[in-house]
């Protein structure tokens, strides 16, 4: 991860929003990695036959980023909506290639 500037250091706008912006993409490559581990989580969880959403695992996430924001010092309540947000974006991205598998495997079924 990037060696952030301190905000404190910027001295005016131009230099705050040009920091953000660097924050931001850097946020941008966290969440495309973060959909790798989505993608290899597809292939594993079709191995096992296991669905999309485990309910417990969806909490538990929950739960270890509320604590994290919370030793850091940002509001829980807002990280837990936005990691709400983003679990649910990974299931819709895991049910989406599930889908696509059945389509698949019913063409198979139709062309016997």
């Amino acid at each position: 991860m990037t060696n952030f500037k301190d905000p404190q250091t910027c001295a005016d706008m131009p230099q705050l929003r040009d920091a953000i912006d660097v924050l931001d993409r850097e946020l941008v490559a966290l969440l495309v990695a973060r959909a790798g581990y989505i993608d290899r989580a597809i292939e594993l969880k079709r191995e096992n036959g296991w669905p999309a959403r485990l309910p417990d695992r969806v909490e538990d996430v929950v739960t270890k980023v509320k604590a994290s924001a919370n030793d850091q010092g940002l509001d829980p309540d807002i990280v837990e909506r936005l990691w709400r947000q983003l679990i649910d974006w990974s299931i819709d991205r895991e049910e989406t290639a599930f889908a696509k598998d059945a389509k698949v495997a019913e063409g198979k079924d139709n062309d016997s």
